[in-house]
């Protein structure tokens, strides 16, 4: 081992303080070929070809990749084709820094020893360290680093007489490094000439990205036309940070709307989306290019040219996705003088936030001829089209698939990217739930083999010396509620009285962080999930089965290592002492709610068990009315629940949800014991506890609730979470019962996202959890499922002696940066499961035609949105298209009442409605419920009860099949 001497010149009084650092060499890294006799140790993962791979070098050959081509071509290079690969040091910190998901996706294969892909420290052996030169760039010094790498390699694989005949190639999209390797006689090619060789898989060429995929005999880049083009030019990120500096520019995150594709945001509060400060973006130009969840660099436009966003939904009308790009429409974009926000353009990317996306092939305009470009109709409706060349269009045109994007230049209406894989057939429910994941960005591959092998073994049992260091509490009367059917069960409780008169109540949550040790394999792989993602059919965990629905679940009857809070309470619930510990329990049932509610209601059961329910239901009634006293907030939102057909797994009835008083119960424990944890963390680190705020929404916020109670003869007073909660209570109408809940489901529309952060990043006045109206927040309770409790563990464990730190636990912007991430996941995990209620309520409509109650529940300019109780959905009700002169009966649109009015008969929001429901299929990819008006009756647009049909059809719901 060689290293070099720091030297340290104490410099004159003012002058520079020059420091040369230590840099350790080593000469006893291996080559890692298995054919290779010089190293000293046989490896075991590069081998030789067993068949020529490319038709451009067909003797024996190992790979080795630049940075370039594994950030954009890594779809290519992480099929099973691909193995005896070498990875360079170099090109991985180069991934790492820019661009984290293709870094994992290398790992993933670094990790599979079938790959025989292999990671070589160059920077680190004696003979490939290379030492940046005066002058040189860091990203020239990386190239010189990876062809000095190469000829080791090539010269070392020469010595031996079984490894000699074995070439190294460099495979590079960059012409100056390609020129720069022949000359120093390195073998090169572009990654492009080397796919286009390899016959035997032609599909491969699909899949390169269109960044740099040009050969070697290629001339210059494809844009040289300075006419035609359909969007301005992006500013020089140079620019851009000078505008930045002197205030002319602003930076911010993008989102599209989700109902006009012409519209978006940018939130200019960096991560937090809950920010106020957001600039309004609309039309094609002023959005130049940038796509949902890019960072962009915008200008804000003159006053004159503000607007607002529209009203109007737009209605997805294509029978078929091919029916081409939509129209620049002025009627979408009109500008209402009378009321309009800060307005902007986007000047510049400063980072593209691209990702898989989901969705189908547009059918070519002219059948039957051989065509290699297409469009890619994404799935979801805020990513645009996409340009793609593939040459399996005949088998692909009928499934859904995964599309990347690789550039968007400024002469083209669609961004171009490349085909990564398919998903299978449209339609079919196994490929839907496939694109749900993907759509939302759902990390769901198969657990690793490095994740796998850090599980303990099983039998797993609980020893002495366990024993030894935890409270045993397997003795007490603890139990869990869960809804039915729930497996990963975090928490359990148990409430018994004390000599003194007084009460204990404990609530003990799963020791997830016992198994899943900072650093870890399955500690890396939790901390990118973030949390468990629930389907309908289904969920994605966080952490594997074997801890989540077993070793860490509080089954029933089983042992199992807890995390403790204890509470010694009077009967009024004031809390006279709280103490933490690591413990051991066993259940001694685990009830579903209504197993529970039976209990509590059954006077004739007096067991242990169902007396602490009993106790605890008494005292969570009263934790319950004091945080309500307090100003916290009771909202609403539509839960509905499947029954499912056992065989084919299809929906065969809908329900809503009902909420028992045990459901309350357990509620008020966890929220206490997530208030409790977070006092506890912030008193041990001011600096760095992860806590959860909700932030006050802005006043402007509350209009749309203001404007709809106000329809109703009420006043809402949002000044405070109090006021707004006392408004929201004395909002009743005798002759709609569902008005209140209604109201609640607007109010919460209004709110910002509740989110994850570190306290070291926040004043404290920051802390405050607006819809709970408490001071301080934390996630504690749920540690199976969400990773940020598992953090919450770590820091309470240190705080009360029970385990150690380690340094990204106690560096604030870690944590932060992780909370981002968790936000983030939450975020998603929340959309995919409502996208998946959406898919499989559409399943239970299909062939079928439903006529139902509902509600107005908001009014726009040429739709209503209903509210389906029974069936917790919401759908859109067309009023009028964009096209008036289409429009059989004319609406008026009030937008101040608000309310729409038609042939004497007005719609007001809130009021009753009766409505027929049914599926459009004619959009194989957007299909979409269709409404029709059956009460109140307007002329010409209202459609006859199902019950007017004759006798032998009178029934609520008819099989269209």
């Amino acid at each position: 081992m060689i290293k070099s001497k720091p030297f340290v010149k104490k410099p004159k009084r003012g002058a520079p303080n020059r420091i040369v650092g230590e840099h350790y060499l080593r000469d006893d890294i291996l080559c890692g070929s298995v054919a290779c006799s010089e190293c000293p140790e046989l490896s075991t993962c590069l081998e030789p070809q067993p068949e020529s791979l490319c038709e451009l070098y067909q003797n024996d050959h190992y790979i080795i990749p630049d940075t370039n081509v594994l950030i954009h071509q890594i779809d290519v290079l992480t099929e099973p084709v691909f193995k005896n690969v070498i990875i360079l040091q170099t090109v991985m910190e180069e991934m790492l820094h820019r661009n984290s998901p293709a870094y994992n996706r290398l790992r993933e294969v670094l990790s599979n020893s079938d790959r025989h892909f292999y990671a070589f420290i160059n920077e680190h052996h004696r003979d490939t360290f290379t030492k940046r030169q005066p002058g040189e760039t860091p990203n020239d010094r990386n190239d010189r680093a990876i062809r000095n790498a190469t000829k080791w390699y090539q010269k070392h694989l020469k010595l031996s007489a079984a490894a000699k005949h074995i070439e190294v190639l460099l495979l590079t999209n960059d012409r100056e490094n390609l020129r720069k390797a022949e000359e120093e006689g390195i073998s090169a090619f572009t990654f492009a000439d080397y796919v286009k060789s390899m016959k035997k898989y032609p599909t491969l060429i699909d899949k390169l990205s269109q960044i740099n995929v040009h050969s070697k005999n290629d001339g210059e880049e494809f844009l040289n036309s300075k006419e035609g083009y359909i969007y301005p030019e992006h500013l020089k990120l140079s620019v851009i940070q000078e505008g930045l500096k002197t205030g002319k520019i602003t930076q911010g995150k993008f989102q599209a709307s989700r109902e006009n594709y012409l519209e978006g945001f940018v939130f200019v509060g960096g991560e937090d989306e809950s920010d106020p400060k957001t600039i309004f973006i609309q039309g094609r130009k002023n959005l130049n290019r940038a796509v949902h969840g890019d960072v962009v660099a915008i200008k804000i436009l003159p006053e004159e040219e503000w607007t607002c966003p529209s009203s109007l939904v737009l209605e997805d009308k294509t029978t078929n996705p091919e029916e081409v790009e939509d129209p620049e429409n002025e009627h979408v974009l009109k500008k209402k003088k009378h009321k309009t926000v800060i307005s902007g353009a986007v000047v510049g990317i400063i980072k593209r936030n691209w990702r898989s996306y989901c969705g189908i092939l547009q059918p070519p305009s002219i059948k039957g001829q051989s065509i290699i470009n297409f469009l890619f109709v994404p799935s979801e409706r805020r990513i645009p089209k996409i340009r793609i060349q593939t040459r399996q269009a005949e088998k692909l045109l009928s499934q859904r698939i995964i599309v990347w994007i690789d550039n968007w230049r400024r002469d083209s209406k669609y961004p171009e990217g490349h085909y990564v894989k398919s998903l299978g057939e449209i339609g079919e429910k196994d490929t839907e739930n496939q694109v749900l994941l993907v759509e939302h960005d759902i990390p769901h591959q198969p657990f690793s083999k490095a994740v796998l092998e850090c599980l303990p073994k099983v039998p797993w049992i609980i020893t002495e010396q366990d024993v030894a260091v935890r409270k045993d509490l397997r003795h007490i009367a603890i139990c869990s509620v869960d809804p039915p059917g729930c497996t990963d069960i975090d928490d359990a409780l148990h409430c018994r009285k004390l000599e003194n008169g007084n009460l204990e109540v404990g609530v003990h949550i799963a020791d997830v962080s016992h198994f899943i040790r900072p650093g870890t394999a399955i500690d890396i792989e939790a901390a990118m999930r973030g949390t468990t993602v629930y389907l309908v059919d289904k969920r994605i965990d966080m952490v594997p089965e074997l801890l989540s629905s077993n070793l860490c679940s509080l089954r029933g009857n089983e042992e199992r290592f807890a995390f403790t809070v204890i509470w010694e309470m009077t009967s009024e619930a004031k809390i006279l002492r709280t103490s933490f510990f690591k413990s051991i329990i066993k259940s001694k049932a685990a009830l579903t709610y209504a197993e529970a509610q039976m209990r509590i209601d059954d006077k004739s059961m007096n067991d242990e068990i169902t007396v602490s329910l009993r106790l605890l239901n008494s005292l969570a009634k009263i934790l319950k009315k004091q945080r309500v006293d307090n100003g916290a907030l009771t909202l609403a939102s539509t839960e509905i629940r499947f029954a499912m057909d056992s065989e084919t797994h299809d929906p065969i009835d809908v329900e809503k949800k009902e909420l028992k008083e045990t459901n309350s119960m357990v509620e008020e424990f966890m929220l206490l014991a997530n208030i409790s944890t977070a006092k506890r963390i912030l008193e041990e680190f001011p600096d760095c506890a992860l806590l959860r705020r909700h932030p006050a929404p802005a006043i402007s916020n509350f209009e749309s609730l203001i404007k709809a109670a106000a329809s109703k003869g009420f006043n809402i007073e949002v000044e405070s979470g109090k006021a707004l909660a006392e408004s929201l209570d004395a909002a009743v109408l005798g002759d709609n019962l569902y008005f209140n809940t209604m109201l609640r489901m607007v109010a919460t529309r209004c709110m910002a996202q509740a989110l994850y952060f570190s306290s070291g990043m926040l004043p404290q006045s920051d802390y405050f959890h607006y819809g709970l109206a408490v001071p301080i927040y934390t996630h504690f309770t749920s540690p199976i499922r969400r990773y940020s409790d598992v953090i919450v563990h770590r820091l309470l464990a240190v705080a009360i002696g029970a385990d150690v730190t380690y340094p990204d636990l106690v560096d604030k912007k870690k944590t932060q940066e992780l909370c981002n991430n968790l936000n983030y996941r939450h975020k998603q995990a929340q959309y995919c499961g409502r996208a998946s209620v959406n898919l499989y309520t559409h399943i239970f409509f299909k062939d079928k035609v439903v006529e139902e109650e509902g509600y107005i529940l908001f009014i726009r300019e040429n739709a209503l949105q209903i509210l389906l109780p029974r069936f917790g959905l919401e759908c859109t009700l067309y009023l009028s298209s964009l096209n008036k002169e289409n429009d059989q009966v004319a609406f008026e649109y009030d937008p101040e009442e608000p309310s729409q009015t038609a042939s004497g008969i007005k719609l007001t929001q809130f009021d009753p409605v009766t409505i027929q429901l049914h599926i459009d299929k004619s959009n194989v990819q957007h299909q979409k419920t269709v409404l029709k008006l059956v009460k109140p009756y307007i002329p010409g647009f209202s459609v006859r009860s199902l019950s007017a049909e004759p006798p032998s059809k009178k029934c609520k719901t008819v099989n269209t099949s």
